[in-house]
């Protein structure tokens, strides 16, 4: 079975065209160090009648929408030697100068998939 890491972002709708510049060079990042998925994607559907939205959880803000992100490897130990690639590639390139959103509102975790 897979691992994912899962990502909630609360991200100022002004900013999306440069979180999507800064999602793009990510994916490639994490595919070319042998992640088998990336997915970044932004809230559409943000008020479902049937459970607690991420918009509430997130404590979103008028101005802004919701990123939803997700990589896919294949198992934690996987992930985690992928993982420290990226991160070695990011801090070589010194990062991004502006992160188009709040870091410390990012949600993040890890996951074990039990149905693929």
């Amino acid at each position: 079975m897979s691992y994912v890491d899962g990502f909630l972002i609360p991200l100022p709708k002004k900013n999306v065209r440069a979180y999507r510049r800064m999602a793009e060079m990510g994916r490639k990042a994490w595919l070319k160090h042998g992640a088998l998925d990336y997915k970044e994607c932004i809230g559409d559907d943000l008020a479902p009648k049937y459970a607690v939205p991420f918009t509430r959880l997130l404590k979103r803000k008028p101005n802004e929408t919701v990123v939803f992100s997700y990589i896919v490897f294949k198992s934690r130990a996987h992930r985690d030697r992928v993982n420290k690639k990226v991160m070695q590639e990011m801090n070589a390139m010194g990062g991004p100068k502006d992160m188009p959103f709040d870091m410390k509102r990012m949600v993040y975790s890890g996951f074990r998939t039990i149905v693929e």
